[in-house]
């Protein structure tokens, strides 16, 4: 290796980690920030929350990833160009892709990386995180009791204090009211003057030992007579002891498989084969359509086609040929059965002559017998309005499976597209680091600021546009690229020629012209 290669590589990766790491910290705040109402004042652990973000991070790899390479691209050639070493190394006849090509070769790592990650590592993380934020969701809050404030965290139980010392264990004024024998008791409360609570070393078991107060339990009156009594019982105690399960406030785990389907958490060949079967889904049910409507205006008996099949060799297969053969013919029942109700219900319409001629007839209606006008109209209603609610039905699902093909597609490309713009955005960030000729974090940040937001931007155009069968699966993941390649070509043939970032030249020539035509104009005679 090359001392420009090694020069420029040891340059390289180490703003690269650094702008990789305040990308990847922005990024899972942004997206913990949407969760932080669900996950807060749940009693979720250290543990539990270092999971949950270490999943989120593996999952906002592939958009950190080129805004790290395009900062430190900017950053590498601006503090060359600073200091005048790209002059010099320019003076000596290395070309700016020559000078680029080590950290050429370490986009292109970074950009398989991105590819890997997206298909490996990426499915597995969304999947463990969607899954853990799925079972905090469900947890129960942790337990609180607040003076003056009714709690009902456990179990048809409520609970409220009134009062608390400072050592969070003694306590006054307690009232418990107690639910779980609704059916059998109308009323059962507790009053306590003083008590104490507290959790098991364990952490298993909620304590409240009550002291000085009195139980009233009220029996129900459901299924006895209205004039038989029953008795309202008081029962007084110095000391009373309820333990609470706190199981009910632990997380429990749900099973993973039941997210395995949704799209963030499928690899790159389980997408692709979703997008065939979506697709052939849709031109099976097209053509479904097609032919039930056909079956319902043909009027010659249908002929199915019959194609060969091959000796079946085994039990199964032979089995699964006598129930084919099976279905083509009750299919083939059923349309003949069809058929014939058709040409009696056309014999029976047309077996009256008609009395004039066709022409001298002003509707279609008026060619029925008077006295069957009504009934066929009523039929002919029914007919199409039980046509239309199924045709209705399955135009709705070709949509819904066409927008599901174009999502899932777009997932699929796009995969692509985050890994293709690591690469891009090096052609992007290096000239312009060479042609600004500034250093450090200020404007290498401002600059890549502006260009990835722009790739955000033209992602989430180019996804409507998608989603609104504008444009394809393919090309709305690959245009944002696409859109970035003419601007990193200009962008490097003018850091190649050492040329400004806009020439100015040609409107001073014009405004100098312009100029000295007014002096002429106003010069006296």
């Amino acid at each position: 290796m090359k001392k420009i290669d090694k020069l420029l590589l040891s340059s390289f990766i180490g703003p690269f980690i650094v702008s990789f790491g305040i990308a990847l910290f922005v990024l899972v705040m942004q997206f913990l920030w949407l969760y932080i109402d669900e996950i807060a004042g749940k009693g979720v652990s250290v543990f539990i929350l270092i999971e949950l973000i270490a999943y989120l991070s593996i999952a906002t790899f592939p958009m950190a990833l080129p805004i790290a390479v395009l900062i430190a691209g900017v950053m590498v050639l601006g503090n060359l160009a600073e200091r005048y070493e790209l002059s010099s190394m320019k003076s000596a006849g290395v070309s700016l892709i020559r000078i680029m090509r080590s950290m050429i070769i370490m986009a292109a790592g970074i950009a398989f990386f991105s590819y890997i990650c997206s298909d490996f590592l990426i499915p597995i993380a969304n999947l463990k995180f969607k899954s853990r934020l799925y079972d905090i969701r469900k947890q129960k809050p942790a337990l609180t009791l607040e003076k003056g404030v009714f709690n009902e965290d456990f179990r048809q139980f409520v609970i409220r204090i009134g009062d608390k010392a400072a050592d969070g264990e003694t306590i006054k004024d307690i009232l418990i009211e107690d639910q779980s024998n609704a059916g059998k008791l109308q009323f059962n409360q507790i009053l306590a003057d003083s008590g104490q609570m507290f959790t098991t070393r364990d952490k298993r078991y909620f304590v409240m030992n009550l002291f000085d107060g009195a139980q009233y339990q009220e029996p129900s009156a459901q299924g006895k007579a209205s004039n038989e009594k029953y008795p309202f019982i008081r029962t007084n105690f110095k000391s009373w002891t309820k333990v609470w399960d706190l199981g009910e406030f632990e997380m429990n785990r749900t099973d993973e498989d039941r997210f395995k389907t949704q799209r963030s958490m499928l690899s790159m060949s389980q997408l692709r084969k979703n997008v065939d079967s979506l697709n052939i889904e849709v031109v099976e049910a097209r053509q479904g359509i097609a032919d039930d409507l056909l079956l319902s205006f043909r009027r010659k008996p249908h002929k199915p086609t019959v194609t060969a099949v091959p000796k079946p060799s085994t039990d199964s297969a032979r089995l699964a040929q006598t129930q084919r053969d099976a279905l083509r013919q009750l299919a083939r029942a059923q349309r003949k059965e069809e058929q014939i109700k058709q040409d009696t219900l056309k014999k029976g319409m047309f077996k009256q002559q008609l009395d004039k001629p066709l022409s001298q007839y002003k509707s279609f209606e008026e060619t029925f017998p008077e006295k069957d006008r009504a009934k066929l109209l009523e039929q002919a209603i029914g007919y199409s309005r039980s046509g239309r609610i199924v045709l209705d039905r399955r135009l709705s699902q070709i949509t819904n499976r066409r927008k599901e093909a174009i999502k899932t597609g777009y997932e699929l490309y796009t995969k692509y597209s985050f890994a293709l713009v690591c690469f891009v955005f090096l052609f992007i960030g290096a000239p312009m680091g060479a042609i600004i000729r500034k250093g450090g974090f200020g404007y290498p940040i401002l600059v890549s600021i502006i260009f990835f937001v722009t790739f955000i931007m033209l992602t989430i155009m180019c996804r409507k546009l998608a989603e609104a069968y504008i444009l394809t699966s393919f090309w709305a993941a690959m245009a944002p690229c696409l859109a970035l390649v003419p601007i990193g070509a200009f962008l490097t043939r003018r850091a190649m020629n050492d040329s400004q970032m806009f020439s100015t030249d040609r409107l001073d020539r014009f405004m100098l012209k312009l100029r000295r035509r007014f002096q002429k104009e106003g010069t006296p005679a």
